[in-house]
């Protein structure tokens, strides 16, 4: 099915979940687990990936400024046509911290918190929120999250989003030291969660765990695996996200 884009508006929306990857091959990754061929929409700043039974595809950038800026086009484009998403869903695959999320798991966040958004002080990092204004964290329905983690075997916790990836055991620390809770660390998350938030769309982010946070070595890469996790995660994701589509 293709379904087309006139005058950078939607003529049919039929999906109402918007799922976020950072690349092309985690989006196909996701588009796997549903039945069908994706069709293209062409936006003003986006491209979707239209599955006949399943989510809408967003394969917005690296970085969370790239995928704000996507996933905000997205859903603007959505909601000018009627059919605004009621859920987005960032997601791909991640680093997760050792011992708690291992190569090949699965964690959804209860929280998506912004790693290193503030500013370092002799007396160490302060995020934002401790220099007055902005936010660090959006927390995804709870409901959700169990219903998630219940289906796929996650683990819920903090997610944190970096621009910067860790690449030492030094940094690591710190992460862990300054967000015990954390158990990835990706790139998107933060971004597709300001961007929902601001049109007061509810936040999902699910991750599958690639690679350990620490010192960069890619011998110890398992992305073909975490892949093949991230198409599993869906399939049993599914009828989570159907039965969220229809409350009202």
């Amino acid at each position: 099915m293709v379904v087309q884009a006139e005058e950078g508006r939607l003529t049919t929306s039929p999906a109402r979940v918007l799922v976020v990857t950072a690349v092309p091959v985690e989006r196909d990754a996701v588009a796997r687990a549903f039945p069908g061929e994706a069709g293209e929409v062409r936006l003003p700043g986006a491209v979707l990936h239209r599955l006949p039974a399943g989510p809408d595809l967003l394969a917005a950038g690296v970085g969370p400024a790239l995928a704000a800026a996507s996933t905000a086009a997205a859903l603007t484009a959505a909601a000018l046509a009627g059919a605004p998403y009621r859920l987005a869903v960032s997601t791909g695959i991640g680093g997760g911290f050792a011992p708690h999320a291992p190569v090949g798991s699965l964690v959804v966040a209860d929280e998506i918190t912004a790693a290193d958004l503030g500013a370092e002080t002799p007396d160490g990092f302060l995020p934002v929120t401790e220099l007055g204004f902005g936010t660090v964290t959006h927390r995804p329905p709870p409901g959700l999250v169990a219903d998630v983690a219940a289906a796929t075997g996650a683990r819920a916790g903090t997610v944190l989003t970096a621009a910067t990836v860790t690449g030492t055991a030094e940094r690591a620390a710190r992460l862990r030291e300054r967000h015990p809770r954390a158990l990835a660390e990706a790139m998107e998350g933060f971004g597709v969660a300001e961007a929902a938030a601001a049109q007061g769309v509810p936040v999902l982010e699910l991750r599958a765990v690639s690679n350990p946070v620490g010192p960069r070595d890619r011998a110890a890469w398992r992305i073909p695996d975490a892949l093949a996790a991230l198409t599993g995660a869906f399939g049993k994701t599914a009828p989570v996200l159907t039965t969220w589509n229809t409350h009202d």
